[in-house]
């Protein structure tokens, strides 16, 4: 019973930490305050206009919050980004495995299968009401092939 206690009370500070993070980020913050008020991010990687800081829930968690920066190192944006809305923006057959990585984070899971020769990244979201997978199909050379997405189905609780 203590490890699913634990276990909901970690996934309610990731869920609150998502959606706090997109609102009370505000344009102008600096990069030191962003990271004063919500810690360091999983990864701070270079976008065109700027510097991205990821706040990543996974593996466990189904959040990815994405706070770009311009070029002075102030927030112009900050955004959930594991959302089917999001998830709409890959292109098929022109995105990479690093174009994935900066606009979503570090995946859940990367694995292959029999069927597939090259690797599926392997997202965990959240819609309205079901915990999801969000799959993406590389090739060989990194290349989005397609995508998909699935429920996930929880494992059996076993509680005392």
């Amino acid at each position: 019973m203590k490890i699913l206690s634990t276990f909901c009370v970690a996934a309610t500070a990731g869920l609150l930490l998502a959606s706090c993070a997109v609102t009370a980020v505000k344009p102008g913050m600096t990069q030191g305050e962003v990271i004063a008020a919500y810690g360091r991010p999983s990864a701070i990687v270079p976008i065109s206009t700027g510097t991205r800081l990821q706040y990543s829930g996974q593996p466990l968690g189904r959040f990815a919050v994405m706070v770009d920066l311009d070029a002075s190192g102030r927030v112009v944006g900050a955004k959930e980004v594991m959302t089917p809305a999001e998830f709409s923006k890959i292109e098929i057959g022109k995105w990479t495995r690093s174009d994935i990585e900066r606009e979503f984070g570090p995946p859940a899971i990367v694995d292959g299968v029999a069927s597939w020769r090259g690797a599926i990244m392997t997202y965990r979201w959240r819609d309205a009401v079901t915990d999801m997978f969000f799959f993406v199909y590389l090739d060989a050379a990194n290349i989005v092939q397609r995508t998909g997405q699935g429920m996930e189905i929880p494992a059996r609780w076993e509680v005392d």
